[in-house]
């Protein structure tokens, strides 16, 4: 990793980027894999906001065909495929039953759509939509008997914040600056560059760069008008989309995607084994995103549902946790949220002469690589040797397991049979092939040091502080792993007592 010094100048840099969630690590692994000197900012953790927020999704979006955005669709059904290829140790195939409720749409329409969806995006590895008997097939019996017709597709999971995290270090490998914890504080123009000044936490640093990309997220506005002091003709529009943890309360490893009176859709997903991820909400928001919570509405909306469609469905008293994100979705006057574009928009302020600054409205995780294809094609003209595209082929790190994911675990558990197959099971997951680097050569528990809870050792914490910018508890127990979720609050604040 390339560390900087309290009150650093970094001299000049082809492209400074501001913002560490996924857009921004995605062009900052692509840009420094094309040989171009880069540095990243980001004012908190790595994917801190929306990008460790989400849905947990690698998917086309299936309703969004409802609102004609084929392209889009199109496009994230390419990448499925791709991004399931790259990181098959965080990325993996989900299938998903549709319990049909005509009230909603008619099975003609579902039909119709998923044809689309088999077929839109040149489906290779997945297996096709199919009809299904609910009151026969086992995957209808934890549901109402009134739903005895459904439907059954494929998308992918993701962990998201680990997808962030695998292309910062992709990019840092390649050369480039990453500095978390660091806000941009003014932008200018000087001397046929940018003059990035930023806080860090240990005092003030300075960048030159030949270009300016802001990939804020929900701060894009804040970026333009307050770090840089320009005025734009595009906006953002905050959304929140909230979700609920509970203990998994069905047999199987099928997700749902379940149809509400509003026509939105949740998902019910199998989440670490143990627990479901139920959501997600869609209201506008108008507050400062740093203060996004679940309200008490948003609740009882997501279990409401789960009444309608499940014989035992979870109450307020099983919810174990809960969060919420703000996606910065790019205005397009509509007055559905639901309805808003998940496309994404650039604007490129800067003439042939002048530095450009390239902004960034909009965006999903799963398209994340192409719109940093397309980014870089922005900025092409003010780097004529740029090396051409490159991240379609090539695995994300660790993601170079050759050959399936079980077959990689079970090789990894071979590799180290005195520890829990568990044990393993779970540093293949989050690691792939640098869980060896983790491992060492360790052969027993007592060679993982410390012991905080479930299967978290000291071993993979000292991994993540030396090789993932981990040094909050947050950082470790919500967003490098899931671990927080299967502690006890003594073992967190012992945790967190050891850092």
């Amino acid at each position: 990793m390339i560390a900087a010094a309290p009150g650093a100048d970094h001299g000049l840099v082809d492209i400074a980027i501001i913002g560490g969630g996924i857009n921004g690590a995605g062009i900052a692994r692509d840009a420094a894999g094309r040989g171009l000197k880069v540095l990243l900012c980001e004012k908190g953790d790595f994917a801190e906001g929306t990008s460790s927020r989400s849905g947990k999704l690698v998917h086309g979006g299936l309703r969004y065909l409802e609102y004609y955005e084929f392209r889009l669709v199109r496009e994230a059904l390419i990448e499925r495929e791709v991004l399931l290829a790259s990181a098959p140790h965080i990325i993996w195939p989900m299938r998903f039953v549709l319990p049909h409720s005509p009230e909603q749409r008619p099975a003609w329409l579902i039909r119709s759509g998923l044809f689309l969806y088999d077929h839109l995006g040149g489906r290779k590895q997945l297996p096709a939509s199919r009809g299904l008997d609910l009151s026969r097939a086992p995957e209808g019996k934890p549901l109402r008997e009134e739903y005895r017709r459904g439907f059954e597709y494929s998308d992918c999971w993701v962990d998201d914040a680990r997808l962030v995290i695998l292309n910062l270090i992709d990019a840092a490998r390649s050369g480039a600056v990453i500095l978390p914890r660091t806000s941009a504080v003014s932008a200018r123009r000087e001397q046929g560059a940018w003059r990035l000044e930023m806080q860090g936490v240990g005092g003030p640093q300075v960048v030159r760069a030949r270009a300016l990309v802001n990939a804020a997220g929900p701060w894009v506005s804040d970026v333009v008008q307050g770090v840089v002091g320009l005025n734009s003709s595009h906006n953002v529009r905050l959304v929140k989309g909230s979700h609920i943890v509970v203990p998994k309360f069905w047999s199987g490893p099928q997700a749902y995607l379940l149809q509400n009176e509003d026509r939105r859709v949740i998902f019910v997903n199998p989440y670490e084994d143990s627990l479901a991820l139920i959501g997600t909400t869609d209201i506008p928001y108008d507050g400062r995103a740093e203060d996004v919570v679940i309200d008490a509405d948003e609740t009882a909306y997501l279990l409401g549902i789960l009444r309608r469609y499940f014989r035992a469905s979870p109450g307020q008293h099983d919810i174990v946790h809960a969060f919420s994100g703000v996606r910065p979705l790019y205005d397009d006057n509509s007055d559905n949220p639901s309805a808003v574009t998940r496309d994404y928009v650039f604007e490129v302020h800067g003439t042939p002469e002048e530095p450009p600054l390239l902004t960034i409205y909009g965006g999903k995780i799963t398209t994340y690589r192409r719109l940093a294809e397309h980014a870089l094609g922005r900025l092409a003209p003010w780097f004529h040797k740029m090396s051409p595209a490159w991240t379609a082929g090539k695995p994300l790190p660790g993601g170079d397991i050759g050959g399936t994911f079980e077959g990689f675990a079970t090789e990894l558990a071979r590799a180290y049979p005195d520890l829990p197959g568990t044990l393993t099971h779970h540093y293949a997951r989050l690691y792939g092939t640098r869980a060896r680097d983790l491992l060492g050569s360790a052969r027993s528990v007592i060679d993982l040091g410390r012991h905080f809870g479930g299967d978290f050792y000291e071993c993979e914490a000292d991994f993540l502080r030396a090789t993932e910018w981990a040094e909050e508890p947050a950082d470790f127990l919500e967003r490098r792993t899931k671990h927080g979720l299967h502690l006890t609050r003594a073992q967190r604040d012992a945790f967190e007592a050891h850092l």
